[in-house]
């Protein structure tokens, strides 16, 4: 997935990516992913004069810890994708830099090749769900037993009691 910016730019050239990418390791170490199928890669990329954009989709199937229980939830993961390269700016001042980069929309890029992979991969982990559920009312786990709620009910004792007012719940005790 490596471009040549030069050449793209100044002929105009189009390419169209279907591709499907094995992400595994970009999750290795994980305990929130339990599986994660290929990446999915569906994108046109386009030379226009100074910049290339790269615009599709991205999908990938995904096995996640519910975030409640830990089970696991299946999910589907599509996210749009949408980038603007141009490359890196030669030397300028530091004013000029900090100017340029407030203004800028483009990712600049340093030498004439553009690898796509690492923009995909880290479009792939912000998109990734926060918080997934393996249903709405999912009870999740006792906090004193580890027992899994949504399979039955423990008998531990989980009333909170606020330190600050500990002393008074005898107080009434006749």
């Amino acid at each position: 997935m490596q471009f040549r910016m030069q050449e793209m730019m100044n002929k105009g050239l189009k390419a169209t990516l279907n591709e499907k990418l094995d992400v595994s390791d970009l999750f290795k170490g994980r305990g929130d992913v339990y599986h994660s199928g290929p990446l999915h890669v569906s994108l046109e990329v386009t030379g226009h004069e100074g910049y290339i954009t790269a615009e599709g989709m991205l999908t990938a199937d995904l096995e996640l810890a519910c975030s409640r229980c830990l089970e696991p939830v299946k999910e589907r993961v599509s996210i749009p994708f949408f980038e603007q390269f141009a490359p890196a700016a030669k030397e300028e001042t530091d004013g000029e830099a900090e100017e340029a980069e407030a203004d800028n929309d483009f990712v600049e890029v340093a030498g004439d090749r553009l690898n796509l992979l690492p923009y995909l991969e880290e479009a792939l982990q912000l998109f990734m769900p926060f918080a997934p559920l393996c249903d709405q009312n999912c009870k999740g786990l006792c906090q004193t037993c580890g027992q899994n709620l949504n399979e039955k009910a423990c008998g531990c004792n989980n009333e909170r009691v606020d330190v600050r007012f500990a002393a008074l719940k005898d107080f009434f005790k006749e």
